[in-house]
């Protein structure tokens, strides 16, 4: 029995590690009998780190998507994944009846929300983790009236981003962010804290420290026993693992991220592949780190699927992170140095650049 018949190799998400998993994939001469396919709620991969533009109204939806690769050995199938059955091997669907079978698999379903079980949070906040919801947002905030109450919960990367730019498009709104610490952006350098609390003052966005949500209400947040009346409330205070994959029957980290070998594979079922948001790492999650982990995975698979032993992937090498206030300024680490000003706002806009080229 030499001849094992077709192999299929399911990709689920098309954001950065699926997508890279894919393009390394496609480099390459693959053996005849390989079906691939993509599936993602979108007819595109949608630039995640970009979200907060579009939910504060300033970037054109165009400007955060790209078409996926027009590729004869891709089949593309968009849809909502209702379930991963991981003993029947199959993807199920909630918007249609077709079930998708597969031999090889990578989970790059990304992240959700983390409401840490706060009252009222889920109903009555908006969010930028899915290009709906954060289209949703943009619609929220651009429709405010005059001087209208914005409070942003969570002052890490994304509200701090989500918070700058708002301001920067609406000068009139009321603009309020809601940190949990003692300073913003706790996992940056106390430079880059202190420049950035600074843009706030300047910039008249009020920044509550020690904040403590106890519930969110349709029209108001409320928080260490005071209630704001607020009109938008956008929640960037945590994620978590898509549910779908906390629903799989696998060893799981404190965080609720799928535990991979060195492969990204699951020890259990290592014809499964897991990057991103949704796999245990020892790095903070991040675009970047979703794609070099899709990149390695490309490289693992491209082995098994031709009957080799998979080398050890080499070494993940992040290349720092930068954030944006506005269209004109920026923090970042840069050549393992904090950066303000202008310089990571232009590397920011450069890599996006960069990614449109792929």
């Amino acid at each position: 029995m030499g001849f094992c018949g077709m192999k299929r190799l399911v990709i689920l998400g098309g954001g950065y590690g699926g997508l890279k998993a894919l393009l390394g994939i496609l480099d390459y001469q693959l053996p005849e009998e390989l079906e691939i396919t993509l599936v993602d709620r979108n007819p595109y991969h949608s630039i995640k780190t970009e979200f907060y533009t579009i939910a504060a109204g300033t970037s054109a939806e165009k400007d955060v998507r790209l078409s996926f690769p027009d590729d004869q050995r891709v089949r593309y199938f968009y849809g909502e994944i209702k379930k991963i059955d991981t003993d029947k091997e199959e993807i199920l669907f909630s918007n249609s009846s077709e079930v998708i079978p597969y031999d090889y698999l990578v989970i790059g379903l990304g992240c959700e929300d983390n409401y840490h079980g706060i009252e009222g949070a889920k109903e009555f906040t908006h969010s930028v983790q899915t290009f709906e919801k954060a289209r949703k947002t943009g619609l929220a905030v651009c429709n405010l009236k005059a001087h209208g109450k914005v409070s942003v919960v969570g002052a890490g990367l994304s509200g701090i981003e989500v918070a700058s730019e708002i301001r920067e498009s609406r000068p009139d709104l009321n603009i309020r962010l809601l940190d949990r610490g003692a300073s913003v952006l706790k996992a940056f350098d106390s430079k880059i804290q202190a420049y950035v609390s600074e843009w706030f003052v300047r910039n008249d966005v009020d920044v509550i420290h020690h904040a403590n949500v106890e519930y969110v209400e349709k029209d108001g947040v409320c928080n260490n026993g005071i209630c704001y009346v607020n009109d938008v409330t956008i929640w960037t205070a945590g994620v978590r693992p898509n549910y779908l994959v906390r629903e799989l029957p696998f060893a799981k980290d404190d965080q609720e991220k799928m535990i991979v070998n060195q492969f990204f594979q699951i020890p259990e079922q290592p014809n499964i592949y897991v990057v991103g948001d949704c796999a245990s790492s020892e790095y903070s999650p991040s675009g970047q780190l979703a794609g070099q982990q899709g990149e390695r995975v490309a490289e693992v698979l491209l082995a098994v699927l031709n009957n080799k032993e998979p080398k050890k992937p080499k070494e993940i090498k992040l290349k720092g992170t930068l954030g944006s206030l506005g269209k004109s300024d920026g923090f970042g680490n840069m050549m393992q140095k904090p950066m303000t000003g202008l310089l990571p706002r232009l590397a920011k806009s450069g890599v996006l650049w960069l990614n449109k080229r792929h």
